[in-house]
């Protein structure tokens, strides 16, 4: 998938933030990539280039929300935790 050169441009950062959220919320439930690729149905690859550092990996929201349910996380709260970090600490799905 291509993003054009404004897309690229007006998102790369927060696609980065939101790949930095999800590592580090998977980490924080004890999570492999592997682990929460297959919960999310999606391949690990998939899973490590989304969190790849620096990196603006686009994924479609269907992955967005397999994410965030395998992270047990409401998707909102995903998007909040990557612009706000320390949110992602207290952040669980009831």
């Amino acid at each position: 998938m291509r993003m054009g050169k404004e897309t690229e441009f007006k998102n790369r950062d927060r696609y980065v933030h939101l790949g930095i959220a999800i590592s580090a919320l998977r980490k924080m439930r004890g999570l492999s990539q592997e682990q929460l690729a297959e919960k999310a149905n999606v391949s690990r690859s998939h899973i490590s280039s989304i969190e790849a550092p620096g990196i603006a990996r686009p994924f479609s929201l269907e992955v967005f929300f397999n994410i965030a349910d395998a992270l047990e996380i409401d998707p909102a709260d995903l998007i909040s935790a990557s612009i706000f970090p320390d949110k992602i600490i207290s952040a669980r799905k009831d």
